[in-house]
């Protein structure tokens, strides 16, 4: 019967879990064991199971919508009413957030518990000249030490003088501290784009327990390079891109979808845009790039270059995408069907005009 109850437990929302800890003690003690909640975040990932897209358009508007069921949809309750926060990152059910004081917290929306980090200690004074602000998060769990970490790196680049400061910290769950990281040498923008970006943020994307950024190996370079940051060891190294990634014509993006690194890659064809988008089936071997899919879009609905898909669906046999309609500049979901090669948009109420998406699962990891 102890297996049989375990089995049943797995499978359950972590809302009706917390009902059932009001049961007896001890199934509250046994909902509480690190072992059953972590058998309970690997039976959610591995059958594509509670999971949620967290939608947010500005720093207090952040929603919570059901995969399963889009339609679903609801306005997470903030930690804090009128709280001004900005997402830094997401995984196994904890959220970085970043307020706009410029306090750092874990956040796990489905306990409603969270955690305040210590400070970064990342202050340093801006040049006398004109200089753009790039930050880059990334929020990551390491296995090998069974340990949640957050990388934040700021960089100030100036106009005059080739002024260049770069911060690079990685925060430990573990230890509750903050440690610096050497060596981080590349470029969040190049000299192009001095006076035209003037405050650039960017989120980390996870595939094979390392962080991913997209940067510029130095100020003058024209095209970006994947760097990855193992989370283990904690050093930067470079993943090598398709060779069509040097094409100045072409407009690539790279985030993760479901375990794979996945890339966009976005161009001009006969008067309308084309949409590749390819994965990485072996991690680190530049031969397994294979294309998964490709799409021709009219002028009539426009897919934003910046955008990439999301995740796939339960069975496999579509891919969930953010699009960006041109008729009316409003954000979209989509399903795309790889099979029939259909896009068939899904009707969310509620929900901004315009938004960022993050993928969410609902998980008890605790924050003490």
């Amino acid at each position: 019967s102890h297996d049989i109850t375990l089995d049943i437990f797995r499978c359950l929302s972590v809302k009706d879990l917390s009902r059932f800890k009001c049961v007896s003690k001890f199934w509250c003690s046994w909902i509480e064991d690190q072992n059953f909640i972590k058998l309970h975040l690997s039976y959610s990932l591995k059958t594509n199971t509670n999971r949620s897209l967290i939608l947010y358009h500005s720093r207090y508007q952040i929603f919570s919508v059901n995969y399963d069921s889009p339609k679903t949809t609801r306005r997470l309750e903030q930690l804090e009413q009128n709280k001004n926060i900005h997402i830094l990152g997401s995984c196994n059910g904890l959220l970085a957030v970043e307020e706009q004081n410029g306090r750092i917290l874990l956040w796990n929306p489905s306990t409603r518990k969270y955690q305040v980090l210590p400070s970064t200690g990342i202050v340093f004074s801006p040049p006398p000249a004109f200089y753009s602000c790039s930050t880059y998060s990334g929020f990551g769990y390491d296995p090998v030490s069974d340990d949640y970490k957050l990388v934040l790196i700021v960089q100030l680049l100036g106009t005059y003088e080739e002024y260049l400061h770069s911060e690079a910290k990685v925060y430990s769950f573990r230890s509750n501290s903050w440690r610096t990281i050497k060596d981080f040498c590349f470029y969040f923008i190049s000299e192009r784009q001095l006076g035209v970006v003037a405050n650039n943020r960017q989120l980390g994307f996870l595939a094979n327990n390392v962080l991913h950024l997209l940067a510029f190996k130095t100020p003058e370079s024209s095209k970006r390079d994947l760097v990855g940051f193992d989370l283990r060891s904690e050093e930067f190294s470079l993943v090598e891109l398709p060779d069509f990634c040097l094409d100045e014509n072409i407009y690539f993006n790279v985030k993760a979808m479901g375990g794979y690194l996945c890339l966009s890659a976005t161009y001009w064809e006969l008067g309308d845009i084309v949409a590749d988008v390819w994965i990485m089936k072996e991690y680190g071997v530049k031969e397994s790039w294979v294309k998964l899919m490709s799409s021709t879009y009219p002028d009539l609905l426009l897919c934003s270059p910046s955008e990439v898909p999301l995740a796939f669906s339960k069975n496999g046999d579509k891919v969930l995408f953010h699009f960006k309609l041109n008729r009316d500049r409003r954000d979209s979901l989509v399903w795309y069907d790889l099979g029939s090669k259909r896009i068939g948009e899904v009707g969310i109420r509620g929900v901004p005009i315009v938004y960022d998406v993050d993928l969410y699962v609902e998980s008890l990891v605790p924050l003490n």
